[in-house]
């Protein structure tokens, strides 16, 4: 689920933009006024999008960003000289004043985003641990002196045939070692 942090310095900032964005069916996780508070929150949630102004009385939105954990995304929210400042391509902006409108149209793209790219990652496969690594390289070694086939077949017979069988290259490689 997509985690929300509402920050501004002004309470009362915060809080009116996380009521229209309540009222237009998106939950809050916080509304912050530091940018300490941000961080704190932050690093107990799975990702999400910040939404925030460009000063606090502790940081600049920079170092915030810089601080945030991986997975979460900036909507820098200022007038439109300070939004000349910002370089960084990985923050969204927009310009003060807001349109609510605009808001939820750059929100529900950020949002988009977000749940597009954490499918993205939950597909990858896991990196293989050194004992997996250990018994492809095993099974591969007893395919190339018993069938006198070179590395590269040797793993391309186990991709294949894990592949052909369903189950997974180090299922396959203990398949072998155990057969022979």
């Amino acid at each position: 689920m997509l985690s929300i942090i509402i920050a501004f310095p002004k309470m009362e900032d915060a809080v009116s933009i996380k009521n229209a964005l309540v009222r237009n069916g998106y939950d809050i996780n916080a509304t912050c006024t530091t940018g300490a508070q941000v961080i704190g929150i932050a690093n107990e949630l799975d990702g999400g999008i910040i939404i925030c102004g460009y000063r606090f009385s502790d940081m600049h939105y920079s170092e915030l960003n810089n601080y945030l954990p991986k997975g979460f995304e900036m909507l820098l929210i200022a007038s439109a000289t300070k939004l000349e400042e910002c370089t960084d391509n990985n923050i969204v902006c927009l310009s003060m004043p807001i349109k609510i409108q605009d808001l939820l149209n750059t929100l529900q793209m950020m949002s988009y985003n977000y749940s597009k790219r954490k499918k993205k990652n939950k597909d990858k496969p896991k990196p293989r641990s050194e004992a997996e690594k250990v018994i492809i390289d095993k099974a591969k070694l007893v395919l190339m002196e018993r069938n006198n086939m070179t590395e590269e077949e040797a793993h391309r017979y186990i991709q294949k045939n894990s592949m052909d069988s369903g189950t997974n290259m180090v299922e396959m490689a203990e398949m072998i070692l155990s057969l022979m």
